[in-house]
């Protein structure tokens, strides 16, 4: 957690994508006044939810490819090896636009990626893997209208760092 949101100014209200069974929720509630964490499935939330009951936690279920959220609501988001268990290409960057919808002017969009490989690949035969390329995010980001995107690979995964413009 402290090399993917290094350098990072997260605000006071965090957008959680993808919290699984919470391993890094209790960091990032640590770092912030207000976590929103978002599980598409209904037996993480729900344990998730119980686990963070009337902490600065709230947990909702549901889709980054169609966020539940008012526009500008948060001040940064993350997403911890996320982004590869959606269904296709299309569908990440549906939710790169949603993400970028949600997010105030000037907040930041994190995320930590594996990368394709043959053992991730054997680790995912009962679930989705879809690799994000890490080549392929500077043009996949900027069309979603963020900027200042950088990618930091490292031996067993990458980082992205991205803006949404301050500009309107």
């Amino acid at each position: 957690m402290p090399w993917i949101v290094q350098g990072s100014e997260l605000g006071d209200h965090i957008l959680e994508l993808g919290a699984g069974p919470g391993v890094a929720t209790q960091e990032l509630a640590l770092r912030a006044p207000r976590v929103t964490s978002l599980e598409y499935d209904h037996p993480f939330a729900a344990k998730l939810a119980a686990q963070v009951n009337g902490s600065n936690t709230a947990v909702i279920r549901g889709d980054a490819s169609t966020l539940p959220f008012a526009d500008a609501s948060f001040s940064s988001a993350i997403a911890i090896l996320v982004l590869h268990h959606l269904r296709s290409g299309e569908l990440q960057d549906r939710a790169f636009a949603e993400i970028l919808r949600v997010l105030r002017p000037g907040g930041v969009f994190l995320a930590f990626e594996i990368q394709d490989s043959w053992l991730h690949r054997v680790g995912h035969v009962r679930s989705t893997f879809v690799p994000v390329v890490p080549a392929s995010l500077f043009a996949r980001l900027m069309a979603a209208g963020f900027s200042k995107v950088t990618v930091d690979i490292r031996s067993g995964g990458f980082r992205v760092r991205t803006l949404r413009s301050r500009e309107p």
